[in-house]
């Protein structure tokens, strides 16, 4: 059996946001039912020199729809990167989502083997398509939506593994 890049890129990413998006429904939630204000929660960091949750959630979101455009050869949208509620986050994620679902699996065919070139800080990192997608595009959306979730729960919602892997 082949996996296909498509497959293995834009159906992951949007599973992987929309369990996000569901964390962040808990997140309000929880502020909402414990009278706490939620930009206590959006703010919050880890660790003083670890991005807060928003930033989480934007970089995410980033990633994930860059990557795909990068893929398949196209330029992705640009979001402003100002969310300040879980409104906004999960309104941006859901765009994500919504621009994810509008690749087709023939914009993926011959990615494998496509350069990608990026500025990362003061860094230019070239990829092949595969690599790209393995061990830069994915571990980057898991590591981020892993940091959001890991905020949230390090402040008292209630979430499970169950929550970050979605339903089967």
């Amino acid at each position: 059996m082949t996996i296909s890049m498509y497959e293995t890129s834009v159906p992951v990413c949007i599973r992987t946001l929309n369990n996000l998006v569901g964390i962040l429904e808990k997140g309000a939630t929880y502020a909402e039912n414990k009278k706490i204000d939620p930009s206590v929660l959006i703010n919050f960091r880890l660790f003083p020199d670890m991005f807060p949750l928003s930033r989480q959630v934007q970089i995410a979101s980033d990633i994930a729809k860059r990557g795909a455009a990068q893929l398949a050869g196209v330029e992705a949208p640009k979001f402003e990167d100002n969310e300040t509620t879980f409104s906004e986050l999960i309104d941006r994620t859901r765009k994500t989502i919504s621009y994810l679902d509008t690749f087709k699996p023939e914009q993926f065919d011959g990615s494998e083997e496509r350069t990608i070139t990026l500025q990362v800080r003061d860094n230019t990192l070239s990829f092949q398509g595969m690599p790209f997608l393995l061990y830069f595009v994915l571990p980057n959306v898991y590591f981020h939506v892993t940091t959001a979730y890991n905020i949230l729960r390090h402040c008292g919602v209630e979430l499970g593994k169950q929550d970050f892997l979605g339903k089967a």
